[in-house]
């Protein structure tokens, strides 16, 4: 059983809490504000006693593993000022920094770089892990519910850290063969960049669940 500490509350970071937590992990849910609470309900409305709540700054030092679902054009300011609490810690990103139009993904924030190499450079003692980025929301956590298999993307500097999120990977239900180490934390700014597909996606097809995929 790790600690896993998930920053953002939304339907992102909920639903990868009831996921994790069932797969036996302890979940603390790091919101903005200060909250007390031992328990809170999963998206099916139950109380699961593997979920607590706490703060953000809390959330960060108390975890073994920190997930960041956090709106992501205000993530980079945001991890920043928990750099100590964060220090030696694997932090998975799993969020895409864009400039939103109409409620959905416009331009990038950081065209020519990533949301995750910039929290890798601000947070020199944190091993980032980018992934889970590339998908709407609900494949995160059931990636069988595709009608063809999707592809995971994983970009990191760690090779250890890598191994150990590929690990939580396979507990939210990703195979093997559905997920592709791309390489160092430099090859995160691809996948963010898919994030650009996605509004004329959603446009034609409505909210449907898809992944950016890779076929063979």
């Amino acid at each position: 059983m790790t600690s896993i500490g998930i920053l953002g509350t939304g339907r992102v970071g909920s639903g990868l809490a009831a996921k994790l937590a069932a797969t036996g992990h302890h979940v603390v849910l790091g919101g903005r504000s200060p909250t007390n609470g031992t328990a809170t309900p999963t998206p099916t409305g139950d109380t699961n006693p593997r979920i607590s709540f706490a703060d953000q700054r809390t959330t960060a030092r108390t975890a073994d593993i920190v997930i960041n679902a956090t709106p992501g054009d205000s993530t980079l300011d945001r991890l920043t000022e928990l750099r100590t609490e964060l220090a030696g810690k694997i932090l998975v990103d799993v969020s895409n920094a864009t400039r939103d139009v109409d409620g959905l993904p416009g331009d990038l924030c950081y065209p020519g770089s990533s949301l995750a190499e910039r929290l890798q450079a601000a947070l020199p003692d944190t091993r980032v892990v980018k992934t889970l980025n590339t998908m709407l929301f609900m494949v995160m956590t059931a990636p069988d519910i595709l009608a063809t298999p999707p592809t995971v993307y994983v970009s990191g500097d760690d090779e250890q850290a890598k191994k150990t999120v590929t690990g939580l990977l396979g507990e939210l239900g990703w195979q093997d063969a559905w997920i592709e180490d791309l390489g160092d934390i430099t090859t995160a700014r691809a996948t963010e960049a898919m994030i650009l597909v996605v509004p004329h996606i959603l446009r034609r097809r409505g909210f449907k669940p898809f992944a950016v995929s890779l076929a063979r």
